[in-house]
């Protein structure tokens, strides 16, 4: 199959609006690491992202009628991962208990690679920062995490994060300044003057 032959996201939506439930599963394929990915970040928990990813996919398949030709399906996809990842944390507040951790202590898909010639305390420092890079995003207000995951992460430009958190590109600009100073300033323990 050349990339000339790859059906674009509008064209499996179509196919999906006219009945081919076939086409659910190419989406799926195509975007379900990227949800579970965002939804991690979003969320920290493993689980919870994976079972949120899952709804996300059932609300598309719901609400498939409601996806307009020409629309942005990633910013569609991601206005329906971000209501629920809400709808979570709203639950959580309202419902606290003692959390499990990850398996995977957090991790996630956060890979350690390291260079051939680092030394264990390079790989430590490494580690180091990326918790507190993780933390640092986890403490930001949801308005902040949001818009920083789906631009950071998950390369969504300003005018489709405008579309999953209905305001304006330039509202996602000032989110982004923000955010990033907060982050700056939550960091500059860790990493000094090169943020």
């Amino acid at each position: 199959m050349t990339p000339d032959d790859v059906p674009t996201d509008d064209a499996l939506m179509a196919r999906l609006q006219a009945g081919d439930e076939r086409a659910l599963d190419e989406l799926m394929t195509r975007w379900e690491l990227p949800v579970r990915r965002y939804l991690h970040r979003h969320l920290q928990n493993e689980a919870a992202a994976l079972d949120i990813a899952e709804e996300a996919f059932v609300r598309v398949y719901q609400q498939r009628h409601r996806f307009a030709p020409g629309s942005h399906f990633t910013a569609w996809l991601f206005t329906i991962a971000t209501n629920l990842a809400r709808s979570h944390h709203r639950w959580r507040a309202r419902h606290p208990s003692e959390a499990f951790p990850d398996g995977d202590g957090g991790q996630g898909d956060v890979p350690v690679a390291l260079r051939e010639d680092a030394t264990p305390a390079d790989a430590l420092r490494r580690q180091e920062k990326i918790e507190a890079v993780r933390h640092a995003v986890s403490v930001l207000s949801d308005e902040l995490r949001t818009v920083t995951l789906l631009y950071e992460y998950e390369n969504l430009s300003h005018a489709e994060i405008a579309s999953v958190l209905h305001c304006s590109a330039k509202a996602v600009e000032t989110r982004l300044y923000r955010a990033r100073k907060r982050l700056r300033a939550i960091l500059a323990p860790y990493f000094g003057g090169d943020n």
